[in-house]
């Protein structure tokens, strides 16, 4: 009975740490308006630009609705290295970290809590390019519920993403380096069909998408707008989430303790 009492306590503490840590996150968010903009520009860049040079030459291909096409990337150009590693930084730059390390506040926590707050930003970022879908006539062949999971698997993969930024973060205390840190994206946005579908693409492009985890993301979320429930697509989309999750959550928290242990 003690220690069913003790693993009760010990739990309400743990989610009492993470709820510490993404409030204070949270509430950051408020103080940084500028941040949203940046963050919002490119992917509704991206968006109208891509529709206005491609929807007439791609939507030659019967069954293609472009601006349908389009909104998965721009969703995911939106929740892509959002995150509260600068924040982070500053704190290790200050001091904050340290002395937040001598109290007995779980070390684990202090990675979650942040991560709760970069969903929160990345489902209010998310909302707005969703809005502007729905502006310009995208629709969901699933309706509510294929839209609600439209929506998991971006703010999964903005989850699993963050662990790059936050690991440049812990390991070099660096603004700078944590800013590049999304240009590891680029590559891996480029090289998928985010302009064109699969079969019309050719080549060592065609090859190389083939092996991309982003390519099953965007053909998992295009499923749930236009091609209804295909398991097989979304499954594959949540394959390519959790992959990337183990190897940056890995590298995040290794990090983190070795951080932890070095000071």
């Amino acid at each position: 009975m003690r220690n069913t009492a003790e693993t009760v306590s010990n739990r309400n503490s743990f989610v009492a740490d993470v709820s510490a840590v993404a409030s204070r996150a949270i509430r950051s968010l408020t103080r940084e308006p500028e941040f949203i903009g940046p963050a919002l520009a490119i992917p509704i860049f991206f968006f109208v630009v891509n529709i206005g040079a491609l929807e007439a030459f791609v939507e030659r291909q019967p069954g293609i609705d472009y601006r349908a096409f389009q909104l998965p990337v721009a969703i995911v150009f939106a929740v892509t290295g959002i995150s509260r590693a600068n924040m982070l930084v500053i704190d290790i730059q200050t001091g904050y970290l340290d002395r937040m390390l001598v109290t007995p506040i779980r070390r684990t926590a202090l990675l979650l809590g942040l991560m709760i707050a970069d969903i929160v930003l990345a489902l209010a970022l998310a909302t707005v390019v969703l809005v502007l879908g729905f502006v310009v006539g995208v629709g969901f062949e699933t309706g509510v519920p294929g839209l609600m999971a439209f929506l998991a698997l971006s703010m999964a993969w903005s989850l699993a993403f963050t662990g790059f930024p936050y690991t440049v973060a812990l390991r070099t205390g660096n603004p700078a380096a944590v800013n590049s840190a999304f240009l590891i994206f680029f590559p891996f946005a480029f090289l998928t069909p985010s302009m064109l579908p699969r079969d019309l693409m050719s080549g060592w492009l065609k090859t190389v998408s083939a092996w991309n985890p982003v390519t099953y993301l965007l053909e998992g979320m295009r499923s749930v707008i236009s091609a209804g429930w295909d398991l097989s697509m979304i499954l594959k989309a949540v394959a390519a989430i959790v992959g990337l999750g183990m190897v940056t959550f890995t590298m995040a928290f290794r990090s983190l303790s070795k951080r932890v242990a070095t000071g």
